[in-house]
């Protein structure tokens, strides 16, 4: 469960614990390092043959982009040779004046994004995507991972009641990849190389763990408490590891209600930007129901009936404005990286 939601298969923290916190869960090199299944060898060829096609995707779109903006830069060279020198000037001055009011427009937006973010940081909701499983993944799996903390980031940005996101963990491969986003060093969140058992050991009792094989049902968000989100692509090789390294650790743990809400379908899987964005959209409108049916693909739910979007309310044009190198990067890859990094959806016993 590759989020703070609802996640079966997390990794443990490999960071060495204080005397007073219990030990994390180990994982001998002969069990993290043991070959491959038949099936894990498909799944990864398969996962081969999409990041190449990904790749080779990119560059078309790379390339079109490139040519759309030779395209548009000679069709105004040629508005500009066949106008006469008062109506060039006019060009010239009413491209800069637009240019002006789109770069007025996205500071005013970035301020109040960045008003929103600050009151979320003094009063809101603490959300940690807890990142200390990169000894348990591949260099592709991290990379998938950074994609949707990437898409995290955005999506909480663009949100009228965001939360206040930690990352916690942060070291070795994840730190390096994570550093490689466009301005990563600017992001208004926490970032923390710790584990977040000792960045926040002052307040561990509000600490409570996502997770699908949790018996308590989240029914509603405490804002005294943090809810952290397990951060591991992990293919289903490590079932159950997230309950384990919240129960070692003493604290509490919770599963969101989706299974009062819908049926799921047989890939019972959510990605980290999902949980995230389902937490963000329940502060925002304080419904589960709609919250899982605004988020959730239809491709992974059976026999429910929809959301009537003609109630939710539209975003703003503030909010359909992307913001920066991180937002518009976001948005690009989140109909890939979506199906990438996995949850196992905490359903209902029995369902």
């Amino acid at each position: 469960m590759a989020t703070a939601t609802e996640n079966d298969d997390i990794g443990v923290s490999n960071q060495t614990k204080p005397d007073s916190e219990p030990a994390p869960v180990s994982h001998s090199p002969a069990e993290e390092h043991k070959p491959l299944s038949k099936n894990a060898q498909k799944k990864q060829l398969k996962q081969q043959r999409y990041e190449a096609k990904k790749a080779e995707k990119k560059a078309q779109e790379k390339e079109q982009k490139r040519k759309e903006g030779e395209r548009k830069h000679k069709e105004w060279e040629e508005t500009l040779a066949n106008a006469t020198e008062e109506e060039r000037l006019k060009l010239i001055e009413s491209r800069k004046n637009l240019r002006k009011e789109r770069m007025d427009k996205r500071s005013e937006e970035k301020q109040k994004k960045m008003e929103r973010l600050t009151r979320a940081k003094e009063i809101g909701q603490n959300v940690v995507v807890d990142v200390d499983f990169a000894h348990l993944m591949s260099e592709s799996e991290i990379s998938s991972l950074v994609q949707q903390i990437m898409y995290c980031y955005a999506v909480n940005g663009r949100s009228t009641s965001p939360c206040h996101l930690w990352l916690t963990g942060v070291q070795g491969e994840m730190s390096t990849q994570l550093e490689k986003l466009p301005g990563f060093e600017k992001w208004f969140i926490e970032k923390e190389s710790r584990c977040y058992i000792e960045a926040m050991a002052d307040r561990k009792e509000n600490l409570v763990y996502l997770t699908a094989d949790s018996e308590t049902v989240l029914d509603d968000l405490d804002p005294k408490d943090i809810y952290i989100i397990g951060g591991l692509v992990d293919r289903n090789r490590f079932k159950g590891i997230t309950m384990t390294k919240a129960q070692e650790q003493g604290i509490k743990t919770a599963r969101l209600p989706i299974g009062e809400y819908m049926k799921m379908s047989s890939s019972q899987v959510l990605t980290v930007n999902q949980v995230v964005e389902i937490l963000v959209k329940f502060l925002e409108t304080r419904d589960w129901k709609t919250s899982f049916f605004t988020v959730i693909p239809q491709r992974k739910r059976n026999g429910v009936e929809p959301v009537d979007c003609s109630k939710l309310e539209p975003l703003s044009e503030e909010h359909q404005e992307k913001e920066g190198d991180a937002d518009e990067s976001a948005e690009k890859h989140d109909l890939v990286e979506r199906k990438k990094v996995c949850v196992e959806v905490p359903l209902e016993s029995g369902s």
